[in-house]
């Protein structure tokens, strides 16, 4: 019976991103700038439902990724940097760029959770603070290799519009350290906030 309700569950949240996924590709502030934001996570979405049979998460990896893809889904529509809601903030409190872009990347720290649970299955290391520091240094990895692809991109197209609304740094020279930095901080409060709910998870 538990294993049909978090079936249900895992449909649920698959519908939700492609619900999303139809959103966001329904008049784009750009098309081409769309397709670079949202390729990862679409690709992303196809891994997990490939391997669903063979290496079934538990709910909470399942929903830490829908919440990414879905994040990513509104960066593609809008444009990181004119995300409306993120405008009005950037209004109210007379910040200086769009902090949405700042918010993704520290919302992709979430997915250190889901990196413990291959780690944690696939290995045979055990909890504690090794598995902590191979994590989180998982975690920055992809992080810098994410920005090494954006550099790519940007360097092979010559800055395009669409590519710079892509690497969306607003002018901020040190903004791949910060995405890069905000990524690890999210990584550190997911584990600190999630561990144990995760541990719970595992044992069923």
């Amino acid at each position: 019976m538990r294993k049909q309700v978090y079936s249900k569950t895992h449909l649920f949240l698959l519908l939700t991103v492609i619900t999303g996924l139809i959103w966001s590709a329904i008049k784009p502030a750009n098309y081409l700038t769309w397709v670079l934001e949202v390729s990862p996570a679409v690709v992303g979405v196809i891994i997990v439902i490939a391997t669903y049979r063979r290496f079934q998460l538990t709910t909470l990896s399942y929903a830490i990724i829908a919440i990414l893809a879905i994040s990513m889904f509104i960066g593609g529509h809008y444009i990181y940097s004119k995300v409306p809601l993120f405008n009005w903030m950037k209004e109210t409190f007379h910040w200086q760029r769009n902090h949405y872009d700042r918010f993704g990347h520290l919302l992709k720290g979430l997915f250190a959770i889901v990196l413990r649970e291959m780690v944690l299955r696939k290995t045979p290391l055990p909890k504690g603070g090794w598995l902590t520091t191979i994590v989180l240094s998982m975690s920055l990895a992809i992080a810098a290799l994410y920005e090494i692809i954006e550099w790519l991109v940007g360097t092979l197209a010559k800055q395009g519009k669409a590519v710079k609304d892509f690497l969306g740094t607003q002018g901020d020279t040190w903004d791949t350290q910060w995405d890069m930095l905000l990524c690890f901080v999210g990584s550190i409060l997911a584990l600190l906030l999630l561990t144990n709910v995760h541990d719970k998870l595992l044992k069923k």
